[in-house]
């Protein structure tokens, strides 16, 4: 009897040992099995470890070419056959993941994961620096770019970096000549997706950016914004030798001519140089005989703007130019300045 309580005793004894070295065993796999743990399995062709001999081995045909699973439509190879299953999706077109929202569906689980929060609003990855927060952590680490003027991607012809690789695919255009979207209306190329867009409004008549003061409508939201300034009154840009100021950076660039004395624009014609393109424009006419500007009132017509203006004066007897000395008044600034002779010439 005493010895079969002994007996008993030591199974007893035994069961709990047993019972926790499995405990310790189960979790010591779990934590391979996430890839937890230690990673004391080196391979020997790269500086990668992996916490199971097992791991290490499917890593390696990466190196050895030795029992990878090919796709039999495409010849790509993979060393995990359920990595070879979700790129057969590819050829077959399925998506099995779909969201219960509105209806979209994946190939992968994760991209599933992250297209929901499109409709929850998560954003779980935020820039430590300014907290703007994002849906996808490679979207932050383009983000945080802006803070550390990171510009990795650069151009190997003149040098320009850039923070993004497809803006650099576009700015090598530049240097290639590509222009990969055309007009099918008029056939002009362009550079850019959204630069076509733009260009296509001239066809279409759209003008999506419109004054809120006066309604006026305009194709380019830039266009928009110097409009604004007619009624802000604001003007920018400056001419650092007269102090003259101006709306727009390019009626500046025309005003320094004044200094400069630079004619750049010249007639082919007669070579009759001018320092606008509208003062070049404007005298070709003499050549052509154009006279783009009718008289809604009586029909004729003009070569110049400014001519149909003074015109105008004629049918509505407005005179806006008149005499300091006498208060008289004339529609033409011309007729002022021979009127200015006759107290000129009685002093």
């Amino acid at each position: 009897m005493e010895e079969d309580n002994q007996n008993l005793e030591q199974r007893s004894n035994k069961v709990p040992r047993r019972q926790a070295a499995d405990w310790d065993s189960d979790s010591s796999h779990v934590q391979k099995r996430r890839g937890e743990g230690p990673k004391r399995h080196h391979c020997q062709h790269c500086d990668k470890s992996f916490t199971t001999s097992r791991y290490l081995k499917i890593h390696q045909r990466v190196h050895t070419g030795d029992n990878l699973h090919s796709c039999d439509q495409c010849g790509a190879a993979f060393t995990r056959q359920s990595t070879l299953k979700i790129h057969q999706r590819i050829h077959t077109g399925e998506k099995p993941y779909s969201c219960d929202q509105c209806g979209a569906a994946f190939t992968l689980q994760c991209n599933l994961k992250i297209h929901q929060r499109i409709h929850t609003g998560e954003k779980p990855y935020s820039c430590d620096q300014c907290g703007a927060a994002f849906t996808l952590q490679s979207t932050l680490k383009i983000h945080q770019r802006i803070h550390t003027e990171e510009k990795p991607y650069s151009c190997d012809q003149c040098g320009a970096a850039f923070t993004l690789q497809s803006t650099l695919k576009k700015h090598q255009r530049i240097h290639t000549g590509e222009k990969p979207y055309s007009c099918d209306l008029c056939g002009a190329a362009f550079t850019i997706q959204s630069t076509l867009k733009i260009h296509q409004r001239i066809h279409t008549g759209e003008k999506p950016y419109s004054c809120d003061l006066c309604g006026a409508a305009f194709t380019l939201q830039s266009t928009l914004k110097i409009h604004q300034r007619v009624h802000t009154g604001e003007k920018p840009y400056w001419c650092e030798q007269c102090g003259e100021t101006f709306s727009e950076s390019g009626a500046l660039k025309t005003h320094r001519h004044i200094h400069t004395g630079e004619k750049p624009y010249s007639c082919d014609l007669c070579g009759k140089t001018f320092s606008h393109s509208n003062g070049l424009k404007s005298h070709q006419r003499i050549h052509t005989g154009e006279k783009p500007y009718s008289c809604d009132l009586c029909g004729k017509t003009f070569s110049r703007s400014d001519s149909l203006k003074s015109h105008r004066r004629v049918h509505t007897g407005e005179k806006p130019y008149w005499c300091e000395q006498c208060g008289e008044t004339f529609s033409h600034s011309s007729n002022l300045k021979s009127h200015q002779h006759i107290h000129a010439a009685s002093l």
